[in-house]
């Protein structure tokens, strides 16, 4: 715009007709002569008002009039000859831009068609494998459709032959697998036998010295201080006068007692003898407590019996905490819940065949972190899985075994899966999850089946042994079968003639599955199968 601005600035003088020269004016052109100025009269003056007068313009200096029109000729011709080359030069740079605009249409045009050429192509080889997938999925629906007539074909066969077999043989299909499986365990005793013997053989020699060793060392580290109590609540009286003031006028005494401690209270075991009997050790240990205090303090009625068992009670739950506390801080466990410590405290009250549960948890997590440090496991998880193994035993709950009720209250405070599963697995209800949980499990069954540690009733005991024995002798094989060493091994002798000597470690492997799978007991069973020689497993 400026560039025409200037042209229309050049090229505005007085139009003039073609052929004419451009009129200027002088600077004294329309001024009237000294010659020509008309003479007026005299007149009264007026004077005016007065008025500051603008500065006198400078005048410019006269010149020729000719040199004017020649100077003014050669502004014009200037003028037009640099319009002309300005027009020339927009010009170029209008052509300029023009084909510089045309060359990037090009180049954009050239780009979008080969895009659209690359698409196209893309667009060509999709279509194409979407063709080969369609005709390949019905090659294969085709294929399958043949494949499923072939085996309803193939099955209509087998069942056809399975049929004429059955006819031809006499048998059902059951029972010719019996028979086949019958014979290829007769054929394959004797290969059983041997791979069994190799393979203990090569355990044996590599394994047997440092089991040793690593075992040793860690009863060696689980010796404890503790040593397993064999009680009973039996409380000795002063004297037979005694035992009726326990009772009372028309039994309100002992009604009393046995109400808020919640235990049965035995007085015919002897005249100077009263027995306490309860489910429940804590609340036994209370009624012991408070029946000692009555007896001692011989003031025995409903009001000091409150008085006293209620006091007994918090002396009771103080000493558990701290008992709780002692255990923990004894094997360097702290930060445990209030409640979760206060439930270990029971052990000092909890008897397990006679084993105190405090001097077993000690003495099995001393032998657990012997075995851990040795193997390289994590310690801290091994440590918290022994202390909290029994923990079901405690448990206020009375539906389900002790590991159920332990895995309960596991889960309430909310202890690692690792220390759960170390209870759920300590008597291998579940498969090992861990190198952590079978070691609980093996510090469990070195504590409680060492000799002295564990005592039980005599017809559990009694029972148990028939047990092991029927479960021996059921097999037609076997000549006779008696428990041994108070049931911790059983001896099987086989009838030479009914008998290979194959199956003494076959058998000797099946009677230890039966023990485990159906006997309850302590430690582990030994199996000795005889016959001209032996074997031996042992159930754990």
């Amino acid at each position: 715009m400026s560039f025409f601005n200037n042209l229309s600035g050049l090229f505005n003088t007085t139009a003039t007709k073609p052929g004419q020269k451009p009129k200027f004016s002088s600077p004294h052109q329309g001024k009237p002569t000294p010659q020509a100025r008309p003479k007026f009269k005299t007149e009264p003056t007026v004077q005016p008002i007065r008025q500051q007068a603008p500065a006198p313009l400078p005048k410019p200096t006269p010149q020729p009039p000719m040199a004017i029109v020649k100077e003014a000729e050669d502004i014009i011709r200037e003028a037009r000859a640099k319009a002309r080359e300005i027009i020339v030069e927009a010009k170029s740079e209008t052509l300029t831009i023009r084909s510089s605009a045309e060359a990037d249409a090009r180049k954009v045009g050239q780009a979008i068609e080969e895009q659209q050429r690359n698409l196209d192509k893309k667009i060509d080889r999709i279509d194409f494998k979407l063709e080969q997938i369609t005709g390949k999925e019905e090659a294969l629906d085709t294929e399958r459709e043949r494949v499923n007539q072939a085996k309803d074909k193939v099955q209509k066969l087998k069942d056809q032959q399975v049929k004429e077999l059955e006819k031809v043989a006499g048998l059902t299909k059951d029972e010719a697998t019996q028979n086949l499986l019958s014979q290829l365990e007769k054929t394959m005793t004797q290969q059983m036998a041997q791979l069994i013997k190799q393979k203990e053989e090569e355990a044996l020699a590599s394994a047997e010295e440092k089991t040793r060793e690593i075992l040793i060392d860690a009863m060696l580290h689980g010796a404890t201080d503790y040593v397993a109590e064999y009680t009973v609540s039996v409380i000795t009286l002063p004297n037979e006068e005694t035992k009726g003031k326990i009772i009372g006028k028309a039994g309100r005494n002992i009604h009393a007692f046995e109400k808020e401690t919640g235990v049965d209270v035995d007085l015919d075991v002897s005249p100077t003898e009263v027995r306490i009997s309860s489910y429940d050790p804590i609340r036994r240990e209370v009624a012991r407590i408070s029946l000692e205090r009555l007896i001692k303090d011989g003031r025995i009625q409903p009001a000091r019996i409150e008085e006293v068992v209620a006091k007994a009670q918090t002396e009771i739950d103080k000493t558990v905490f701290e008992a709780g506390k002692q255990l923990c801080h004894s094997l360097d466990i702290y930060n445990l819940p209030i409640d979760l410590i206060k439930l270990v405290g029971k052990f000092k009250y909890r008897y397990s065949y006679g084993q105190n549960l405090i001097a077993h948890t000690l003495e099995e997590t001393q032998i657990a972190i012997k075995l851990a440090s040795e193997f390289g496991v994590d310690v801290h998880t091994v440590k918290l899985g022994c202390l909290l193994h029994d923990i079901g035993k405690v448990a206020e709950e009375d539906e389900g075994s002790h590991v159920e009720l332990g895995v309960k209250i596991a889960k309430r405070f909310n202890l690692p899966q690792a220390v759960i599963d170390c209870i759920a697995q300590h008597h291998e209800d579940e498969s090992f999850s861990g190198p952590e949980q079978m070691l609980v499990y093996i510090a469990d069954a070195i504590s409680g089946a060492r000799p002295g540690a564990r005592y039980e009733n005599y017809d559990e005991y009694v029972k148990r042994l028939t047990q092991i024995e029927e479960l021996a002798s059921a097999y037609p094989e076997v000549k006779q079968a008696y428990a041994i060493q108070a049931g911790r091994e059983v001896r099987v002798l086989l009838e030479p003639d009914q008998s290979k000597d194959d199956d003494v470690k076959v058998l000797s492997i099946k009677i230890r599955d039966q023990i485990k799978d159906k006997v309850t007991y302590p430690g582990t069973v030994t199996v000795t199968v005889m016959r001209e020689t032996r074997a031996q497993e042992v159930a754990k």
